[in-house]
């Protein structure tokens, strides 16, 4: 059945896409699966492409376009060039609306000229080893001292937590007002203490690298505190729905991938991706009902 959600400024932006996945990705793909981790060179030029950061405001180097069928266009059309585990979903997907939602002008001048060309590289860090994804259960903390956040903790399961160079941290800033008392920090690479574990094995996808982080006394300066203090947990809220989106996206593209170029008996594999990304989809679009995919 031909969609009839796409206009020709989007079939355009598919052909940049298509093209760029299949000249600057799928031909590295099976190194990538071995190696466990993409290049940061690829992301440079996804930037010069115009594949990153559309959502960005222009004064920063952006389009200022928030129309999500960009972002599934990027995601049907990196899975059908046979690239995988190049996160850019991480950046366009994820972790861009508490960028440009939350930001201060001064964080916005910081950190969003890099999400546009490449050069910046984004992660956001939530589940922890005793907690899984239970954001009211995490344990890392941070304690004000002056003008600093010092944080302390460990993450895991951390999708681009190799090759991020700016994550953020959802940590409890005041440990006794429960899922108040959660704040969202901004930790950049070379802060004194921050420290990238192990790159953890899967059974697919290894070259979207998923890592575990460790924060030992790491001073992070208030200045980059992203939003109000204490309402981490309701921005997560309210962006993980859309998060939820792009999975499903991903992984009903994925399915259809499978379907096309592998046996007919392997559709069953594809299955065990298709059904939970049906269920993420009816979710998301629920708590998501002026998309335009909807």
């Amino acid at each position: 059945m031909r969609r009839k959600i796409f206009t020709p400024e989007h079939d355009l932006f598919r052909a940049t896409a298509r093209a760029f996945f299949d000249k600057e990705c799928a031909p590295y793909a099976a190194e990538w699966e071995r190696a466990g981790v993409a290049n940061r060179e690829v992301w440079k030029k996804a930037g010069a492409a115009g594949l990153l950061g559309w959502e960005v405001p222009e004064e920063y180097g952006g389009s200022g376009i928030r129309d999500f069928r960009y972002n599934a266009i990027l995601a049907e059309e990196m899975v059908a060039s046979g690239a995988q585990g190049v996160g850019f979903a991480l950046n366009n997907d994820i972790v861009m609306p508490y960028l440009t939602d939350l930001a201060t002008e001064e964080q916005k001048a910081r950190w969003l000229p890099g999400m546009v060309d490449g050069t910046t590289i984004t992660a956001i860090a939530i589940s922890e080893p005793g907690a899984g994804s239970d954001v009211k259960g995490l344990r890392t903390s941070a304690t004000l001292e002056g003008d600093h956040w010092v944080l302390n903790g460990s993450k895991t399961f951390i999708s681009n937590g190799q090759l991020a160079n700016l994550i953020i941290v959802v940590a409890k800033t005041d440990p006794d007002a429960g899922h108040k008392g959660i704040s969202l920090l901004v930790v950049e690479e070379g802060m004194p203490g921050f420290v990238r574990g192990r790159k953890l094995d899967k059974i697919g996808s290894r070259a979207a690298d998923t890592s575990e982080l460790f924060f030992d006394d790491v001073r992070v300066p208030v200045a980059n505190v992203l939003g109000e203090l204490g309402r981490g947990f309701y921005n997560l809220m309210r962006n993980l729905p859309t998060e939820r989106l792009g999975i499903a996206v991903h992984g009903v593209a994925r399915a259809h991938y499978y379907r096309t170029h592998f046996p007919a008996q392997l559709f069953v594999n594809s299955c065990s991706i298709l059904v939970p990304c049906f269920f993420s989809l009816v979710f998301s679009l629920r708590c998501n009902h002026n998309s335009p995919l909807s």
